[in-house]
């Protein structure tokens, strides 16, 4: 599919069905801008072009608003994970989103709905002309075709469930042909659509293969659609629902962890053992189809940044949830952690003598930081490579950004975007909330083997090395200030330990806990947790206690109050409400 992507994007008539058209009623039905005659898409050639529209409108047109496929402006900006950092006037309606005060003004609401259905729009086009081939001189043969219905319904439920994250009570867009005599722009926003989604997708598990239509990396097979459909009843705490969909994935024997927890987040092992449904990326000299996010969220300096903008710094909170005890195991209770040193108020020149903490080795996989080696662009020197400390905290991601062994895999421009794979969906998903459901029928020795298989994934990882005996002035290391052969940090990671009964796994309470710390660890940064800690109905003290605690490191939450009956969800952009009057409604949360 990364080589179906690229070949897309030279062929000239194809690229008018990225459906870049502004916000309107008419992206509801509306064919895009460059559309061949009806006869070259009635072809089997010109579904499959329309499908691989489709799957490129996953990334969105936007950076910030859409946030399509990562969600980091939602799921981690809006979170106690990340910060969007960079300076406070700089991409203000994302200030809005991290202090939960949008309005439906706000631009990036307009953004969202806007991708997630011309996404939507993409993939009805998919199906009607898919239709209108079959019934022509030239079908598809009838093997593909199947396989190309499932694709496109797999595609649409998932846009929609986008849609479903941000503003809850949605409108269901099917092809005019199964909306019967209901116009597109007629259909209200009266349910999550729940329902709806599900019966796509279930679609698609019948209709789909084992195996990745036409062999090709990236596209949907049928557990990618029971990997969405699972994650779907995981939102609505359908556990019973989810377990047999996720059974069914973890005893296929397709898929395999990965020995090295990095390789989920480099260009070498793309589409790897354990990948399920994977966004596939590339530049070249003439284009990208790279995740829209990768510019924006490099270093705005030094030798990493490579053109970036300096955005989605990671949170004190999460940098201190990676510490650990004595014994190599979470500390679950966030108020019985310990506060850790960082460098928020450090110059470059200035010493700073880092945390000697048990932490997990996964935090620098994840967080970039003072006096750890940056994926191979070298040891990271703090305040001179981060554009705004005081706004956006001294750290920054490190899981979209490419390594310095990779950047010849980057021919377009400067690197700013980058061909990095995002890993929609991967086996430890699956894990993970397979322990989930087991907490909640009381398997809590089940659970911890599942969690234990992450752990010691985490534990064998090839820890991050150089170590740093010089504490000030990093961009001029002495000789011999890194140890090479050195782990980095004082790292330590064990699995809980093989006893029926014991802590944490004794009750479903502290089993919930443990489980639910397992998924901010392994997924941090990736666009999951504000969407995991409102689906467990803990997020109003989650993020009391977040905010509480940061305002100590920098005054950018002061004052801001999450509210559940008006934040859990986002609002309606007015816009649309103005377009579509009498149909659309808004969130009661957020007036008519």
């Amino acid at each position: 599919m990364k080589r179906i992507v690229s070949l897309f994007l030279s062929i000239l008539f194809v690229t008018g069905l990225m459906l870049i058209y502004s916000c309107s009623e008419e992206f509801l039905t509306k064919e895009p801008y460059g559309t061949a005659i009806g006869s070259v898409l009635e072809s089997p050639t010109g579904v499959e072009y329309l499908l691989t529209s489709a799957y490129q409108a996953t990334k969105g047109r936007s950076i910030f608003g859409s946030a399509m496929g990562t969600d980091w402006t939602y799921g981690s900006g809006a979170s106690d994970d990340c910060y969007k950092g960079t300076e406070p006037g700089d991409q203000t309606p994302f200030n809005d989103v991290e202090r939960w005060e949008c309005l439906p003004s706000n631009p990036y609401m307009r953004e969202r709905w806007r991708d997630c259905y011309n996404g939507v729009a993409s993939c009805n086009l998919v199906l009607e002309y898919l239709w209108k081939t079959q019934a022509g001189a030239n079908p598809i043969p009838e093997a593909r075709a199947k396989e190309i219905e499932g694709e496109a319904k797999a595609l649409r439920a998932w846009f929609h469930f986008q849609a479903n994250k941000i503003f809850e009570k949605i409108p269901y867009i099917k092809t005019q042909k199964e909306l019967g005599d209901v116009k597109p722009e007629e259909v209200p926003n009266n349910s999550p659509c729940w329902d709806e989604i599900e019966a796509d997708l279930q679609e698609a598990i019948n209709l789909l293969p084992t195996t990745r239509p036409k062999g090709e990396n990236g596209r949907i097979h049928k557990y990618a659609a029971e990997a969405i459909k699972a994650q779907v009843h995981m939102y609505q705490g359908e556990y019973n629902l989810a377990k047999p969909l996720l059974d069914d994935i973890l005893n296929s024997g397709k898929f395999s962890l990965v020995s090295e927890y990095g390789w989920n987040y480099d260009m070498t092992h793309e589409n790897n053992s354990e990948s399920i449904f994977e966004l596939q990326c590339s530049t070249t000299s003439t284009g990208h189809t790279g995740m829209l996010l990768a510019g924006a969220i490099k270093h705005q300096k030094g030798a990493a940044s490579c053109g970036g903008w300096g955005f989605y710094q990671p949170s004190q909170s999460l940098f201190e949830a990676f510490q650990v005890d004595a014994n190599g195991l979470p500390v679950l209770d966030p108020a019985a952690r310990d506060s850790l040193a960082n460098d928020i108020k450090f110059k470059g020149t200035d010493e700073f003598i880092p945390t000697d903490h048990l932490l997990d080795p996964r935090v620098d996989y994840t967080i970039a930081r003072r006096g750890i080696d940056f994926k191979g662009w070298g040891i990271h020197p703090g305040e001179p490579w981060i554009r705004n400390p005081s706004n956006g905290g001294p750290f920054m991601t490190k899981k979209f950004m490419q390594a310095q062994s990779e950047q010849a895999l980057n021919s377009y421009g400067t690197g700013f975007y980058n061909g990095l794979n995002f890993r929609l969906y991967r086996l430890s998903h699956i894990i993970l909330w397979r322990a989930e459901c087991a907490v909640e029928d009381g398997q809590l020795d089940y659970a911890r083997q599942l969690v234990n298989m992450i752990r010691n994934r985490a534990k064998s990882t090839t820890p991050i090395k150089g170590r740093v005996t010089q504490y000030k002035d990093l961009l001029n290391l002495a000789a011999g200030a890194v140890d090479w052969n050195a782990p980095a940090a004082n790292y330590k990671v064990e699995p809980y330990p093989d006893v029926p009964g014991q802590y944490p796994f004794d009750t479903k309470e502290n089993a919930r806990l443990a489980v639910r710390e397992e998924i901010r660890l392994e997924f941090a940064t990736e666009g999951h947790r504000f969407f995991d800690l409102r689906r467990w109905g803990i997020i109003k003290p989650v993020l009391d206690a977040y905010v509480a605690r940061d305002i100590r490191v920098r005054g950018f939450m002061t004052g801001a109050v999450y509210e559940p009956d008006r934040d859990d969800y986002w609002p309606l952009p007015q816009d649309q409400l103005d377009i579509q009057k009498g149909v659309l409604q808004q969130d009661p949360a957020y007036g008519k």
